[in-house]
């Protein structure tokens, strides 16, 4: 479930009397997503998506996240652009949160990915990333690779939630300091396209979602991260060749890597894999037990680990 801060009526339809997309028909509270509030907007106009900013999204990043999908959606990705207002605003506030009003794109997020969404997903990951090679904005990544050691230690006894994870961490971010790759093209990515954050009908997809953590790195990190998302089975005990080769022939129908970025893969992978446990292991622990947040089992990204930690890995990256 993820509404945290509930609207009243008149305030929602004070809100929306600023845009031109009519009266409110309904609101009704979105399930999925832990981040922020979202709800389903329906109004004389159409229907919208109203998301509240809650704990993890900084006001002040908004106007970054508003710029970047107005950027993406101008340039034919399947982007839900912000809805401005008659006066040009795109960030509100309603219920003492900022606010969004966000174009709605149809579309089912896939729970087990065949090949050919793969493919299709691969191919506009990288339509994506030409488009946002050419946005002028950039923000620090505040998940990336410099800030996974602070995760580490507040999330305490790493132990509590994996028998031997203590362990297994500090060894694996001790590796990746010493061996994270540097100088590889860069621009902002979207650091989270999970299949919950992409709407397919079919194998065509409809819409990249929820940028909440798009920022400056590796664009081969952002190809690494929806690797490690898409090609494995859900407890991250296999990956699926077909899927993971699937995945590369449609990135590389649009952007060629470089050797560099080649030879970095199965390493940003082992990153992606480690941000991930680390991040779903603070949330085991810190999530209070009354929320309505539903805790993610780091385990499985422990699995995608050692899978990526395998002498064998670069042949999960190849486009046969």
């Amino acid at each position: 479930m993820a509404v945290y801060t509930h609207v009243d009526p008149d305030d929602l339809a004070a809100l929306v009397s600023r845009y031109d997309i009519g009266t409110v028909l309904s609101c009704k509270g979105i399930a999925e997503g832990v981040e922020n509030s979202n709800f389903l907007l329906e109004t004389t106009g159409g229907r919208f998506i109203l998301t509240l900013y809650e704990k993890r999204v900084q006001v002040g990043d908004l106007p970054f996240f508003v710029d970047l999908l107005d950027h993406l959606a101008g340039r034919d990705c399947p982007i839900p652009a912000m809805v401005h207002d008659r006066d040009g605003v795109a960030i509100q506030e309603i219920a003492g949160r900022a606010a969004c009003v966000i174009q709605f794109l149809s579309g089912i997020s896939p729970s087990h990915p065949t090949p050919g969404q793969c493919e299709a997903v691969g191919a506009a990951l990288g339509a994506m990333h030409r488009a946002a090679a050419g946005f002028p904005g950039g923000r620090e990544n505040s998940m990336g690779h410099r800030h996974w050691r602070a995760v580490a230690d507040a999330t305490g006894d790493l132990d509590a939630v994996i028998s031997g994870l203590q362990d297994i961490v500090e060894t694996e971010l001790a590796f990746l300091d010493a061996n994270w790759p540097e100088g590889l093209p860069a621009h902002v990515i979207h650091a989270d396209l999970f299949p919950d954050n992409v709407l397919m009908l079919g194998e065509t997809v409809t819409g990249l979602i929820d940028f909440y953590f798009a920022a400056s790195d590796f664009r081969a990190y952002d190809l690494a991260v929806t690797h490690a998302s898409w090609t494995f089975s859900d407890d991250g005990s296999r990956c699926d060749a077909d899927r993971a080769h699937a995945l590369m022939r449609g990135y590389a129908r649009e952007i060629a890597l470089t050797e560099a970025e080649i030879a970095a893969l199965p390493l940003l992978a082992r990153g992606a894999s480690l941000r991930f446990l680390l991040t779903r292991a603070h949330d085991w622990v810190h999530t209070p037990a009354d929320a309505l947040v539903t805790r993610k089992d780091p385990a499985p990204f422990l699995n995608r680990l050692r899978r990526y930690q395998a002498g064998d890995a670069a042949s999960l990256f190849t486009a046969p």
